[in-house]
C-alpha cells in the first residue's frame, strides 16, 4: 500500500508541475533594431520579460565584413545579466546589395566563417537568418546547410524569421536545420497598398498561418513562434505611413483596448492593442512554443504595455484594468 501511495504522489507532483515546465519553456522572443550605427537602450523590466533578444540587423559589406552597432556589447551583457539568450539577426526586411554574392560558392565559406566568428567572438547564444524576398535565392540552401554545419558545434543557436506568403521559397532540408523559426504574421497589407486598408496582423490570420507550418509543412508547433506586431499603419492619415503602438496610445485614448483608431482630422490606423496581442498569445501557448515581436522599443510604458499583457498571460497574472 505505501509503495501504491507513493506512486501516486510522485504521478500528482508530475501533473502539478507540467503547466509550470510549459512556461518555463515557452519562448518570449523581442527583437532590437539599430538606430543608425548605434543600438538603443533597453530597460531592465523590458528585459526580464523576454527569453531571447534578437538584434536587428548585422549585415555585411562588400567584403562580407559585418558592420556591428556601436553598444552591441554591453546590451548582450544586460540581457545575460537578466538570463535572456542574445542572437543578432542577419538580413531584414530592406535589400542588401551584398547579400547575393557572398551567398555564392566563391565566397560563401569565408562569409560564414564570418558569421560564426561574431557569435563566438561576442559571445552571442545564436545566429537568426531574416533573409526575405529575392535574398532568398538559389544558394539559399546551401548557405542555411554550411551555417549550421559551421555553427551547430559551438553549441549556439541558429535560427529564422519567415514570412507565411512565400514559404515556397523554403526547403523542408533548410527547416530542419533551425533550432526554432519565428513566423512574421503581420504585414498582411500597408502603405503600400493604399487601396486596400484594413488590419495588417489579425487572429484568424495567426490561426490560419500556424496551421500552415505545423500542419502543411509538418514543423514542430513547439519550435514555432508567432509574430506580434508592436506597430501600426496607418490609411489616409496625417501620421505618416505608420505609427509605433506607444505612440498610438500617447496620442489616442483608450486605443489600447481597442485594434483601430480613426483621428479626428482623417484616416485610420489598423494595429494590435492589448486584447489581441493577449488573446493571440493564448494561441501560442496552446499551439505554438513561443511568441516573436517585432520591436520591442514600439511598446508603451506601465500598464497599457504589450510585452505586460504578454507576460500576464504566461504567468496568469490578472490583466490591467
Amino acid at each position: 500500500m505505501m509503495v501504491v501511495r507513493k506512486k501516486i504522489f510522485l504521478f500528482l507532483i508530475c501533473v502539478c508541475m507540467l503547466p509550470l515546465a510549459n512556461i518555463a519553456q515557452f519562448r518570449v522572443v523581442g527583437y532590437v533594431s539599430v538606430w543608425g550605427q548605434s543600438l538603443p537602450s533597453v530597460t531592465d523590466t523590458a528585459m526580464k520579460k523576454l527569453t531571447h533578444l534578437n538584434i536587428a540587423f548585422v549585415n555585411p559589406d562588400s567584403l562580407g565584413v559585418l558592420i556591428l552597432p556601436a553598444g552591441m556589447d554591453s546590451l548582450i551583457q544586460q540581457a545575460h545579466d537578466s538570463k535572456v539568450k542574445v542572437l543578432v539577426s542577419l538580413g531584414g526586411g530592406s535589400f542588401n546589395p551584398h547579400l547575393a554574392k557572398l551567398l555564392k560558392k566563391p565566397m560563401r565559406k569565408e562569409f560564414v566563417e564570418k558569421l560564426v566568428a561574431i557569435a563566438v567572438d561576442h559571445q552571442l547564444d545564436g545566429l537568426d537568418i531574416d533573409l526575405e524576398g529575392d535574398a532568398i535565392d538559389e544558394n539559399y540552401d546551401a548557405f542555411i546547410a554550411d551555417v549550421s554545419a559551421a555553427l551547430k558545434p559551438t553549441g549556439k543557436l541558429l535560427t529564422a524569421a519567415f514570412a507565411t506568403w512565400n514559404a515556397q521559397l523554403i526547403s523542408t532540408a533548410s527547416l530542419k536545420k533551425f533550432d526554432f523559426i519565428n513566423i512574421m504574421s503581420y504585414d498582411q497589407t500597408g502603405p503600400w497598398r493604399p487601396q486596400e486598408p484594413g488590419p495588417h496582423s489579425t487572429y484568424s490570420k495567426a490561426e490560419e498561418e500556424l496551421r500552415y507550418w505545423t500542419i502543411q509543412r509538418g514543423f514542430p508547433k513547439k519550435k514555432i513562434n508567432l509574430g506580434l506586431p508592436f506597430y501600426g499603419y496607418c490609411f489616409g492619415s496625417t501620421y505618416g505611413q505608420s505609427m509605433s503602438y506607444g505612440d498610438i496610445v500617447a496620442k489616442f485614448s483608450d486605443s489600447w483596448s481597442q485594434d483601430m483608431v480613426v483621428p479626428a482630422d482623417g484616416g485610420i490606423i489598423y494595429y494590435n492593442g492589448v486584447p489581441t496581442i493577449r488573446s493571440k498569445t493564448e494561441l501560442a501557448l496552446k499551439n505554438a512554443g513561443g511568441v516573436m515581436i517585432w520591436q520591442i522599443l514600439q511598446d508603451s510604458d506601465g500598464d497599457r504595455s504589450l510585452l505586460t499583457a504578454i507576460d500576464e498571460v504566461i504567468h496568469k497574472k490578472p490583466a490591467a484594468k
